[in-house]
């Protein structure tokens, strides 16, 4: 008999372990192993707030318990960034919630929100966790499938009527992971005006918010009535270069505040104290850190994108986030062609498909790695495909 539940003996592998492990073996073996996969920023934590954590570090009532919903200060301060970057007012006891990092409240959600055999509109291709955390609560996911020729936009008209009565949730994600799409106030309008007639609540997960190159990304609370039905997730972990720190929020419709807090106080106690006031500095501080990054993020699109076109690629210059979404080469699937460029090119990129059956025929580069290193990618990877050529010719 097996001491673990079906449910989790049924949850395949997730597709960065078995990356990484292949990627850890090559690197054993001597090679040199370019990694573009995880989105995980090489930038350092901006200094002024790793000064603030070890000033609260000093402070012995710091390392009492937090209050469940997170401490009074970083709620505050999430209300605060919320007016002055969208003009949304907060109320900080009953709108806003501490997180242990943005993924923690994003898989806690479904718990919150359906029952049994409920749906979830989730986008595909997406964020892993929004599947398998709806999958874990026993729900069922409905793919809304994101397409180039729909500016990887869900098509809402097309859900089947069946499935509109039975969902209870929907996760949107802009700018988006892994399209790097990022959309307008008019869509969350439309959306909004779907979900209110259909008795839908939205999550939308803002976690690249404020990396964007042309157009700043509007908070679905900014809509009519958003929060009637809506919650939004925020994260400090890549506009902060704070991953490893796991401090995020969740923001919007108190009712469901409420719910997601009883779910999070049955399993956590909220984050170190330390940690949540350095992550209020960090949201009401000058914001000149986040703007350096987006610079050296933009630098880094150019190089790659132009470096990709000019082998034939055919990739388009995202809009938001750290990642390049593009096309694999004619002949490959995305798996294969991920395989081959890790074992012959020293190259780590996510395989579109790990995202979604969407996802086939696509995959993912994240630009977090010195211009240098993207430059020597693209190398590597026109290089191999030369090789191929010569070889097929």
């Amino acid at each position: 008999m097996s001491m673990i539940s079906n449910k989790v003996a049924d949850i395949p592998p997730y597709v960065f372990a078995k990356i990484n492990q292949k990627k850890d073996e090559l690197k054993r073996s001597g090679i040199d192993i370019i990694d573009l996969g995880m989105g995980d920023p090489d930038l350092p934590t901006p200094k002024p707030i790793t000064d603030k954590l070890i000033d609260e570090l000093n402070n012995p009532d710091n390392f009492k318990y937090s209050s469940f919903s997170g401490c009074t200060e970083f709620k505050e301060a999430v209300a605060s960034f919320y007016k002055k970057q969208y003009n949304v007012e907060l109320n900080s006891e009953t709108e806003v919630l501490a997180l242990i990092g943005s993924k923690e409240g994003i898989a806690h959600l479904p718990f919150a929100i359906i029952d049994e055999n409920d749906y979830v509109l989730t986008p595909d291709p997406c964020y892993g966790v929004y599947r398998m955390a709806t999958y874990i609560a026993g729900g069922k996911n409905y793919d809304m499938p994101l397409t180039k020729e729909h500016h990887y936009q869900p098509d809402l008209s097309v859900i089947p009527e069946e499935i509109k009565q039975k969902a209870k949730l929907m996760y949107l994600n802009y700018p988006g992971n892994p399209t790097a799409a990022t959309v307008d106030l008019s869509f969350f309008n439309r959306v909004l005006d779907f979900a209110k007639d259909n008795n839908i609540t939205i999550a939308h997960d803002s976690a690249y918010n404020m990396i964007t190159f042309d157009e700043s990304a509007p908070s679905i609370l900014q809509a009519d009535k958003a929060k009637d039905i809506a919650v939004e997730f925020g994260s400090l972990s890549k506009s902060y270069n704070m991953t490893g720190w796991r401090i995020g929020y969740v923001v919007g419709n108190p009712e469901i505040i409420r719910s997601l807090s009883v779910v999070k106080s049955n399993m956590d106690t909220s984050q170190f104290l330390p940690i949540q006031k350095a992550a209020a500095f960090a949201l009401t501080e000058d914001q000149k850190y986040v703007h350096d990054n987006v610079e050296v993020y933009r630098k880094r699109r150019k190089v790659m994108v132009e470096g990709l076109n000019a082998i034939g690629m055919n990739v388009d210059s995202p809009k938001g986030s750290f990642y390049i979404w593009a096309p694999v080469p004619e002949g490959y699937t995305s798996e294969g062609f991920v395989e081959v460029m890790l074992e012959n090119a020293g190259v780590v990129v996510t395989p579109g498909s790990a995202f979604g059956s969407t996802g086939e025929g696509y995959f993912r580069i994240s630009l977090t790695v010195p211009t240098d290193r993207l430059q020597m990618a693209v190398k590597r990877i026109k290089d191999y495909l030369q090789k191929v050529t010569a070889r097929e010719g």
